[in-house]
């Protein structure tokens, strides 16, 4: 059977049936719709009442530029090693554990390539938070201490040309000429996605398409979203 969009929004209610706070990560390669999912998911499950759900990204553990040049590289921004991946993992640990106070995270300015401290605080009202980004699943170094903070991860797939032609967009969204956008694409781009394609083995779910993807306003609309409809369920 297709996989719903309310499947999804069954499967992340779940995770709370517990009482506690729960973690949800949603991992995939660049330009594959991690935030766009997470933000669906996040509006959802926030629409009726208080809000409840909470969405972290791991793009605020970028590490910033000046750093990145006192490190030689800056011209792989993105790369596994450009994250503060330990850090990440702490404030993944702090979410779970500390849920009677607020929790503040750091954001991503996108028009200035920065991390920003402080930018998303996490209230102890959350009681699902979902967080999104590349690395979530891969299992060297400090990245291997942020799977088991999660209760699930679920990957984001994407038609090749298709993420492709996303991430050319959103580049050149940000400043890039095309000649740029397409170049990084190709190359740093392209190598983080073949990293992040090997751990797609390691998720709780595999999201290939949606069935009922929600339209702006929240509202579901018939058709699939991400890509081909279907999903599997992870080793």
């Amino acid at each position: 059977m297709p996989l719903t969009f309310d499947d999804l929004l069954d499967r992340a209610h779940a995770l709370t049936r517990h009482g506690r706070r729960a973690l949800l990560g949603i991992a995939g390669s660049p330009g594959a719709g991690k935030t766009t999912l997470a933000e669906h998911l996040v509006r959802a499950l926030n629409v009726a009442g208080d809000p409840w759900v909470a969405h972290v990204p791991m793009d605020g553990f970028h590490l910033a530029d000046v750093e990145l040049d006192r490190l030689g590289r800056r011209d792989r921004k993105g790369a596994p090693d450009t994250f503060d991946a330990a850090g990440y993992a702490a404030l993944l640990r702090r979410l779970r554990e500390e849920d009677d106070e607020v929790v503040y995270a750091p954001g991503f300015e996108r028009v200035l390539e920065q991390p920003i401290a402080g930018a998303i605080p996490v209230p102890p009202t959350a009681r699902l938070v979902v967080t999104e980004g590349n690395y979530l699943l891969l299992d060297t170094g400090a990245w291997a201490r942020v799977r088991p903070q999660l209760d699930e991860v679920w990957f984001c797939e994407q038609d090749e040309r298709e993420r492709v032609r996303r991430l050319v967009a959103r580049h050149e969204e940000f400043g890039k000429t095309h000649e740029e956008a397409v170049a990084w694409v190709l190359g740093s781009d392209q190598r983080n996605a073949e990293l992040i394609a090997a751990t797609r083995g390691r998720a709780d779910l595999v999201v290939r398409g949606v069935v009922g993807w929600p339209d702006g306003a929240g509202h579901h609309r018939a058709g699939g979203g991400l890509g081909a409809v279907g999903a599997d369920a992870g080793g």
